[in-house]
C-alpha cells in the first residue's frame, strides 16, 4: 500500500504502459561525447530508472547540424546513436522504465558560434538572448529538417526505444515559432493562417508516426502558454493547437511546458516561482483533449502531496520532473514507501542549470549527479575500521561531511560554535524569496539525526578538544572582508588599508544584516564586487523590511553570475519593482558618516550621495583556516569548503562528500 494510489498506478500510453505516473522530462546532461551518447549517460538514466521512475524522455537531441548551441549535442539524424540506444534501453528497461527520444530544433534560439553555421528560423527575428539575425528558411532546408526529423525517428526505433517525443514547439523553439504570429512572418503556405503555421508540425508528426509504427510511442512537447510574448501564443491559442495535433489520431500523449526565451523563469523556474505554477494552463489543455490522451504536467511538482493531488483532480495523468529527479534519483521509490521526510528536496537553486555552461550537469547538494558510478545508489561502503572523527563546522560542507563518514560506520562528532547549523545558506534563507534554499541544510540535519551524529551546538573547538579524535575535518567556513576595496585595487588588499570610513558605526557585512545583527536606517547602499547572488539577496531582504536599496557594484551590471542560473531575469524583475535601483560601473571611494562617495570606474569622475543610513558591504570572504593550520602534524586533519577557499555551496557540500568517503 502506498499513500499515493493515483501516482503509483499505472497508465497505458499508446501501445506501452507506464508502471507508474512520474515522468522525467528532458534536459540536458552535457555527458555528451563525439555527438553522441556517452556511458555516462547510461548510467545517469540507470540511476533515476533504479529509483523507480516510470517514463524517462532523453534530453533534447539536434535534428539537424544547424542546431547547436554547445559542442555537447547529440546527433540524432546520425545512424551512430543506434547501438548506444540499444545500451541506454537495455540499462532502462531492466527497471520497468519506459525510455524515449526527444529529436528538436532550437531556431533562432542559438547562434553558430560552435557549428561555425547560420542560425535557422522561419523569419529573420533575432533571439533575445542569442541576439544572432536568422536565415530564412528557404524551402529546401525546410525539407531537411523534415528528413532529420525522419531519421531521427528511424534511429530510435531502430534502437529499441519505446517511442518518440517531438519536441520544437514548447519554449519557442523552430517548431514553436512556425506556430507563432510573433515570430513566423511568412507569406508562403507556411505562413498567415493558423493551418499554414501548423503545416510544418503535423508533417512532421505524420512521419515520425510513419517511422516508429503503430507499436511504439508518438508524443508531442507544446507549451500552455508563451508567458505573456507580445503577439505570442496564448493558453487558448495552445490549446487549439493540441486538439488539431491529436485530431489527427498520430499521437499517443501531450506534454505540456510552458515560456520561451524572452522569459526562460517560465520554462524552468527558480524559486520563489511557486511550485505548479504551470498547472492551471495544463489543465486548461487537458479538459480540453479526449480523456484517453494522456497529459504530462510540469512546473515545480516537487512533492508526493502536490502530484498526488493534481492526479486526484484530474488536471493531468503524468507528473513531469527533471531538477527534482536530479536531486534524489530515489524519489519515487521514497515517496512510495512513505520516506517522505528522506527526499531530498529541489530548493530552485537552478544551480543544475549554471553547471552545463561550462561542465557536466550538477546539483548544488547532489554530488553524486552525473558521477553515478563513483557517487551513487550502492557506491558508498562501509569503512574498513571504525574511527572517531571531528568535524568543526556546521554550514552544509561539514553536515555533509559528517553524514557521510557516519554513513561509512564511523562515529563522528560535529561542532558548532553557534547555536544553529546552517552557516551561510541558513542566513540567506532568511530572506523571504530565498526560504526554500533552508531544504538544503534541512534535509541534512534531518539525515544526521538518523545517523546518530554527535552534534555539539554552541561550542567553539579548539586544538585540546580535537586531538584524542582519529581523523579531523574543517568546515569552519569564511568571513566577510570589510576593508572595502574593489578588486580593481589588488595592491590594497595586502597592505592593511581600508577605504576611508568603512570602520564606521554604519557600515556592515551581508552577514551581520542577515543575521539581524545590524541596526540599519532607512536608506542603505549595498556595494558589491563579486556579481554574486550574495547581494541581490540581502538588497530584497531590506527593501521587504521597508527600506530603500540601491546596489552599488564597479561591474557593469549587477549579479551577472545569475545568467548562468537563467533567473537574472526574473530576479531583476522583482527586485526592481520593489524598488530596488541600480549604480553600474562605479567603486567606493569613502563612507563619511551618511555620506557616500563613488567613483566611476572607467573616468574616475565621484558622485557623493547624502542621506545614506547605512552601507552593506559585499567584497568577498576570508577562508577560516587558522584551525586547520594549527592541527596540522598534531592530528590527521583536512579541510573543505570555503575553510580552503571561500566558493559556492556546491563546492562545500561536494567537498564534504569526498572527505567523508576517505576518513
Amino acid at each position: 500500500m502506498t499513500d499515493y494510489p493515483n501516482l503509483f498506478s499505472p497508465l497505458k500510453i499508446g501501445p506501452r504502459t507506464a508502471k507508474n505516473r512520474v515522468w522525467m522530462t528532458g534536459h540536458s546532461t552535457q555527458l555528451v561525447k563525439d555527438h553522441n551518447f556517452s556511458d555516462e549517460h547510461v548510467h545517469y538514466y540507470a540511476e533515476r530508472a533504479r529509483g523507480g521512475v516510470g517514463v524517462i524522455t532523453m534530453e533534447a537531441m539536434a535534428v539537424h547540424p544547424t542546431t547547436q548551441p554547445y559542442k555537447g549535442k547529440i546527433f540524432a539524424f546520425q545512424p551512430a546513436v543506434v547501438d548506444n540506444y540499444r545500451k541506454l534501453a537495455a540499462a532502462v528497461h531492466e527497471h520497468g522504465c519506459l525510455l524515449l527520444a526527444q529529436p528538436w530544433h532550437r531556431g533562432r534560439e542559438t547562434n553558430g558560434t560552435v557549428n561555425r553555421l547560420p542560425v535557422w528560423a522561419p523569419s529573420a527575428v533575432p533571439c533575445t538572448v542569442y541576439r544572432e539575425m536568422p536565415h530564412v528558411l528557404t524551402h529546401e532546408e525546410i525539407e531537411e529538417i523534415v528528413q532529420g526529423y525522419v531519421l531521427s525517428a528511424r534511429y530510435a526505433a531502430e534502437g529499441g526505444l519505446d517511442g518518440v517525443e517531438v519536441h520544437g514547439l514548447a519554449h519557442g523553439y523552430l517548431l514553436g515559432q512556425f506556430l507563432s504570429p510573433a515570430t513566423n512572418h511568412r507569406t508562403d503556405e507556411y505562413g498567415g493562417s493558423f493551418e499554414n503555421r501548423l503545416r510544418l508540425i503535423l508533417r512532421i508528426i505524420r512521419h515520425t508516426r510513419e517511422e516508429v509504427g503503430s507499436d511504439r510511442i508518438v508524443g508531442v512537447r507544446i507549451n500552455g502558454t508563451d508567458g505573456g510574448v507580445p503577439g505570442g501564443l496564448t493558453n487558448a491559442d495552445w490549446t487549439e493547437i493540441a486538439k488539431a495535433i491529436v485530431d489527427t489520431g498520430l499521437v499517443d500523449y501531450v506534454s505540456v511546458s510552458a515560456g520561451t526565451y524572452i522569459e526562460r523563469m517560465n520554462i524552468y523556474g527558480a524559486t520563489p516561482q511557486p511550485a505548479g505554477f504551470q498547472l492551471k494552463d495544463t489543465a486548461n489543455i487537458k479538459r480540453a483533449l479526449p480523456p484517453d490522451i494522456p497529459v504530462v504536467a510540469v512546473g515545480r511538482l516537487n512533492t508526493p502531496e502536490l502530484a498526488e493531488a493534481v492526479l486526484a483532480r484530474g488536471d493531468a495523468d503524468m507528473i513531469g520532473m527533471t531538477r527534482t529527479l536530479i536531486a534524489d534519483p530515489e524519489w519515487p521509490i521514497k515517496a512510495m514507501r512513505g520516506e517522505t521526510k528522506r527526499i531530498r528536496p529541489c530548493v530552485g537553486a537552478n544551480h543544475c542549470l549554471a553547471s552545463i555552461v561550462n561542465s557536466p550537469l550538477a546539483c548544488v547538494h547532489n554530488p553524486a549527479v552525473a558521477r553515478e558510478t563513483e557517487l551513487g545508489i550502492g557506491t558508498l561502503k562501509k569503512a574498513e575500521q571504525s574511527k572517531r572523527v571531528a568535524v568543526v563546522g556546521g554550514g552544509p560542507g561539514g553536515l555533509r561531511a559528517a553524514l557521510t563518514a557516519a554513513q561509512r560506520g564511523h562515529s563522528v562528532t560535529l561542532f558548532e560554535q553557534k547555536n544553529e547549523l546552517g552557516g551561510q545558506v541558513a542566513l540567506m534563507a532568511r530572506s523571504a524569496s530565498y526560504a526554500e534554499w533552508q531544504g538544503i541544510t534541512d534535509w541534512l540535519i534531518s539525515e544526521i539525526e538518523d545517523a546518530q551524529v554527535e552534534v555539539k551546538l554552541g561550542h567553539r573547538a579548539e586544538v585540546e578538544d580535537l586531538t584524542g579524535f582519529d581523523e579531523v575535518i574543517i568546515a569552519t567556513g569564511s568571513t566577510p572582508l570589510k576593508h572595502g576595496w574593489s578588486s580593481l585595487r589588488p595592491a590594497s588588499w595586502g597592505d592593511g588599508s581600508i577605504v576611508p570610513g568603512v570602520d564606521q558605526w554604519n557600515v556592515y557585512s551581508i552577514n551581520e544584516v542577515m543575521s539581524g545583527k545590524a541596526e540599519i536606517g532607512p536608506n542603505v547602499f549595498v556595494f558589491d564586487d563579486t556579481g554574486a547572488r550574495q547581494p541581490v539577496v540581502v538588497a530584497e531582504h531590506l527593501a521587504d523590511l521597508r527600506h530603500s536599496v540601491t546596489i552599488v557594484t564597479r561591474l557593469p551590471q549587477v549579479a551577472p553570475d545569475l545568467e548562468a542560473s537563467r533567473d537574472l531575469q526574473a530576479t531583476y524583475r522583482r527586485i526592481r519593482n520593489k524598488g530596488i535601483t541600480f549604480i553600474t560601473d562605479h567603486e567606493l571611494v569613502r563612507v563619511f558618516e551618511d555620506t557616500v562617495t563613488l567613483g566611476d570606474v572607467w573616468t574616475g569622475e565621484t558622485t557623493e550621495y547624502s542621506d545614506v543610513d547605512a552601507v552593506v558591504l559585499s567584497t568577498g570572504n576570508k577562508a577560516e583556516d587558522a584551525l586547520f593550520h594549527a592541527l596540522k602534524g598534531v592530528v590527521p586533519v583536512r579541510a573543505i569548503g570555503d575553510a580552503v577557499s571561500p566558493r559556492r555551496v556546491f563546492n562545500a557540500i561536494w567537498e564534504g562528500e569526498l572527505a567523508g568517503r576517505e576518513v
